[in-house]
């Protein structure tokens, strides 16, 4: 009999039941009630977008240094070295020439040679863009042994003109010192 009762009661309410879901934060406000009406105080533990946003960072990260390593394009020195492989080996060789003469001229950098070694500076930094222009036309097809010839032709200047530069810094020095033997007391 009771059991009738409470299908005859469901019966009765089929209609009027409520399918739709709770706002947004329900539970955390129906337990804040509770813990309220017990006299029990509570942290607020609201939801951080920290851990969530650094996992994403994460993984976008991981992605992006995957691509990099199986990335089909290779880069301008890559392709040249596949053209013409002795251009690593002339190259490492005459970079390695040039940056200890650059790092002997940065040391000569005094209030008399400030500019000297500014524009020769510059100078370089020009001759370097050429250089790569050089690449970039090696690897679109141009002939190839007269722009290998250009590019160590270009290290040469390169050199030759530290070597100038660093010859009139010792010149400039040297005109800067007094010579004793000439002074008289």
């Amino acid at each position: 009999m009771k059991k009738d009762g409470l299908e005859e009661l469901f019966r009765k309410l089929e209609n009027d039941f409520d399918f739709e879901e709770p706002r947004a934060g329900h539970q955390e406000r129906f337990l804040d009630k509770l813990n309220q009406s017990k006299g029990v105080v509570t942290l607020s533990h609201k939801r951080s977008w920290w851990k969530p946003l650094s996992i994403a960072a994460s993984i976008a990260l991981v992605c992006v240094l995957g691509w990099q390593l199986v990335d089909p394009n290779p880069t301008i020195k890559e392709q040249v070295v596949k053209i013409a492989p002795e251009v690593s080996e002339t190259e490492f060789y005459f970079a390695s020439l040039i940056e200890e003469q650059v790092q002997l001229l940065k040391k000569e950098d005094a209030p008399e040679t400030a500019k000297l070694v500014a524009d020769t500076l510059a100078q370089l930094e020009k001759l370097e863009g050429d250089y790569r222009a050089l690449e970039q036309e090696l690897v679109n097809g141009g002939n190839s042994k007269l722009l290998l010839n250009a590019m160590i032709t270009n290290f040469q200047t390169r050199i030759d003109l530290l070597q100038e530069v660093l010859d009139n810094i010792e010149t400039i020095k040297n005109l800067k010192q007094p010579d004793d033997a000439n002074f008289t007391i």
